[in-house]
This record gives C-alpha cells, structure tokens and sequence, in this order.
C-alpha cells in the first residue's frame, strides 16, 4: 500500500512536471521587441547630395547644412527695405512626409518682423515649395513623416 502510494506520487510528480523537462525548439527564439520610440527617427530625411554618406550622424549634418542653404539661397534672391535693424532669430517648420514632399506648416516670428517684412512668410513658403525632392526618414524600414524645425537668423542693418 505504501509503495503503490509511493509509485502514485512520483507519477503525479513527473506528470506535473512535464514541461520542465521538454526539450522543444522554441528556447532559442528572442522576445519581440515591441516598445517603439516615436521620437527619433532610425535614419534622418536627407537630399540626394547626402547619399554617399553612410554614418547617420553626418546624413543629418549633411540634411541640414542643405536645407540651410537653399533657403538661405532663396531669401537672399528677394530685395527686402526696413525701417530699423534686426538681428532675431526666426523658426520655419515644414513637415517631411513619407514620400519626400516637403511641406510648409508655419513660420515663428515676432511681431517686430511681421511688421517690417509683410512678405516673409510668401516668400518662406515660396522657398520650401522651391525645395528639390528629400529621401524620408526611415523608422524600422520603413518611410515616416517627420518634422523639421528650421531656425533662420534675420539679420538687417541701417
């Protein structure tokens, strides 16, 4: 009796314990991970220019060095008259989408260059749809609208 309750015990024992010993191929396999980053990008947007750049910090030097100075190139095109000088920064921000298309969202500026440069803002959006076409930024392969913010420092005097 006490060896059948014996037998019966390390039965329920190797029973219960199975999947301790199995031997299945599903041990080598990694987590997946699933926490994602919206913040950052894998790679930045870049022009055609920067292609022959393989680390990613300078893909992103290069984009921005570019863009730079094609505004810079645009703006310095128009003639503008004020009546005092300035010396202030401004930001441009234009949305980069999945398929390389540049958009302009808005300008940030003071209300002293509002009233001094009426015209900035056309010609800003004039100068980012002026803008040749960008690779996206790419976020585990694939392509993904990112935005891009664009400090440009005014610089006027009597």
């Amino acid at each position: 009796m006490i060896f059948r309750a014996f037998i019966f015990f390390v039965l329920v024992v190797f029973c219960v314990s199975c999947d301790k010993f199995s031997f299945s191929k599903n041990k080598d396999l990694q987590d997946l991970d699933t926490i994602v980053d919206f913040t950052s990008v894998d790679f930045s947007p870049s022009f055609k220019i920067c292609d022959a750049i393989i680390d990613k910090d300078e893909i992103a030097i290069c984009f921005r060095n570019t863009i730079h100075q094609k505004i810079g190139a645009e703006l310095q095109q128009h003639s503008l008259t004020i009546k005092d000088s300035i010396d202030e920064l401004i930001y441009v921000d234009v949305l980069i989408n999945s398929k390389g298309e540049i958009i302009f969202d808005e300008t940030s500026t003071s209300e002293n260059i509002k009233e001094q440069l009426p015209k900035l803002d056309s010609i800003l959006k004039e100068s980012v749809k002026n803008l040749p076409k960008i690779h996206p930024a790419i976020k585990r392969g694939i392509p993904v609208t990112t935005k891009y913010r664009l400090p440009i420092r005014i610089l006027f005097k009597d």
